[in-house]
């Protein structure tokens, strides 16, 4: 009995969040990158290098717009990140199953804080 487990008909098995996965992490890297320039670029040409300069930056509604992207952005990239190395090196389903979890729990609790920072008055 022959095995065909090459072309159309091999058996396929995994979650399947290669391609989307790839795409995520490249497309939060570049949210990150842009951030990381806008920064730069007002660092290198501003001219109020103080705290209120800087804070007069972060005031801008469309600043914290931008800043609370970046860390969704991030927050996504690192639970992108943290399921793919849960489900690689955690076999135990339960356990992994709690770890994402707590990943989760985690990662939304950094969103909120993030936006309570941001938008503090």
């Amino acid at each position: 009995m022959p095995i065909d487990n090459i072309g159309p008909h091999r058996l396929v098995v995994g979650a399947h969040y290669g391609l989307r996965d790839w795409l995520a992490q490249r497309i939060t890297a570049v949210v990150m990158i842009v951030y990381t320039l806008v920064l730069l670029i007002a660092f290198l040409f501003g001219s109020d290098f103080s705290y209120e300069g800087w804070a007069g930056l972060f005031a801008q509604q469309w600043f914290k717009m931008l800043t609370f992207a970046t860390f969704l952005a991030l927050f996504y990239h690192a639970w992108v990140g943290m399921r793919n190395i849960l489900m690689d090196y955690i076999k135990p389903v339960s356990i992994r199953l709690t770890l994402q979890a707590a990943t989760i729990v985690w990662l939304i609790a950094c969103a909120g804080w993030a936006a309570q920072i941001i938008w503090r008055a």
